[in-house]
């Protein structure tokens, strides 16, 4: 179950074997279902997702009850509510199952003692802040100045399989636009 893990570790640092298995060890296994919610608004996160089978996401559900899909994570990525995860404060957002899932987490207290005992994984971490400052940039770039047809177009451009295994609905909260709209754009 950890090999999908260590691969993509081995992809994002240099590392030993020894060292691996001591990260890899510190990942529990959980099994949800489509629809289980793994954090609700106003909890604190203490997981860190790593995503074996199935998807997970992170959304927020603004104040007239729509949902803002921010994070959409398939196999072989991780996921959180990384703001509540690194400062330890209720989250503004929630993480659920989209499809029944298969998932690695760790705990905050075991990633942060990684953080004290191995380098290899300050690196990683410093990659992983890196790629979520790029990503939520590159999201926020695209909602301001594109289109909804514009942002839909790069969405099947890059990400075909968003269009394949999501709902409607979830697409269209991950565009921010309505369902309609989006029922629009794919019939073009």
């Amino acid at each position: 179950m950890h090999e999908q893990l260590k691969r993509y570790l081995l992809l994002n640092i240099p590392i030993s074997s020894d060292k691996l298995d001591e990260i890899v060890k510190q990942f529990k296994p959980l099994s949800v279902k489509k629809n289980a919610i793994l954090l609700s608004q106003n909890e604190t996160c203490n997981r860190l997702y790593f995503v074996n089978e199935g998807c997970i996401r992170t959304c927020y559900i603004t104040e007239q009850g729509h949902e803002k899909s921010r994070l959409i994570a398939f196999e072989g990525m991780i996921a959180t509510s990384l703001s509540s995860f690194i400062s330890q404060q209720p989250s503004f957002e929630f993480v659920d199952a989209l499809e029944n899932s298969e998932l690695l987490y760790i705990s905050h207290a075991n990633f942060y003692k990684l953080l004290g005992d191995l380098p290899e994984w300050r690196g990683f971490y410093l990659k992983l802040l890196e790629f979520a400052y790029i990503y939520q940039n590159k999201k926020i770039g695209e909602l301001v100045t594109l289109s909804a047809g514009e942002r839909y177009n790069i969405l099947i451009k890059e990400h075909p399989e968003y269009i394949q295994r999501l709902s409607n609905k979830i697409l269209a909260s991950y565009l921010d636009i309505t369902q309609e709209t989006l029922s629009r754009l794919k019939s073009k």
